[in-house]
């Protein structure tokens, strides 16, 4: 949870360092709460039309989300052993990081509408405990991605508006580590057990692939 929170900060240092590149681009502070596979929020910093010609916009913004890990015997046969005492709990986390240019397409409800297309970093953590079987493990991978979104703002005050937010994310297959295991995608694992590869293990860990999300939220205008 500490080093998401590094991250987070990291994230919003950098916008905050574009804002100040930009000069009198407008910017604005995006804050969101919805799900995916599971609950989470975002917070972003957006660049309002910030080139001469074209009405693109430019955000950076942070995801965090809750979800489930996935199946922890499975998982546990892929990464350690085929061991099946212990109560098995799990849980998952899944920290994103957005970059998204938008541009308007026209109006829903009366308000615009923007499309946005990006780049996505994700970071995944699954952590599966097997209680009184004296095993815990965390399978971890870094993902790319790319997506597309949909939003649209509604005015509340002259510089907050209410956000309403869509969108579908897809990762790219990655290397899945966990205990003193990788599986890699191209087949180059480490440490693997007998009998298991990458499709094993990407079908007993609940990282992200194809997300559909949807968010709330609201948007507030900093100034130039």
């Amino acid at each position: 949870m500490l080093d998401g929170a590094r991250m987070l900060l990291r994230g919003l240092c950098a916008s905050l360092l574009m804002a100040s590149m930009v000069g009198a681009t407008e910017t604005s502070l995006d804050l969101g709460f919805g799900a995916t596979t599971g609950f989470g929020g975002q917070v972003g910093l957006t660049l309002e039309e910030f080139t001469r010609d074209v009405p693109l916009s430019l955000r950076f913004s942070t995801a965090y989300s809750s979800r489930e890990a996935g199946k922890a015997l499975d998982a546990r046969h892929v990464f350690i052993n085929d061991n099946t005492n212990g109560t098995p709990d799990e849980s998952a986390h899944n920290w994103q990081f957005r970059l998204d240019l938008l541009h308007p397409v026209g109006s829903f409800a009366g308000a615009p509408l923007r499309l946005g297309v990006g780049l996505r970093r994700s970071s995944f953590t699954g952590t599966f405990d097997f209680v009184g079987g004296n095993e815990k493990f965390d399978v971890t991978t870094q993902m790319w991605g790319a997506g597309v979104l949909l939003e649209s703002a509604f005015p509340v005050t002259d510089t907050v508006d209410f956000t309403l937010q869509a969108g579908l994310d897809h990762f790219f297959d990655a290397p899945l580590e966990g205990h003193d295991t990788t599986y890699d995608p191209d087949g180059d694992h480490a440490n693997p057990r007998d009998g298991y590869d990458y499709d094993s293990a990407d079908d007993a860990v609940n990282q992200p692939t194809l997300e559909f999300f949807g968010l709330i939220g609201l948007r507030v205008g900093l100034g130039n």
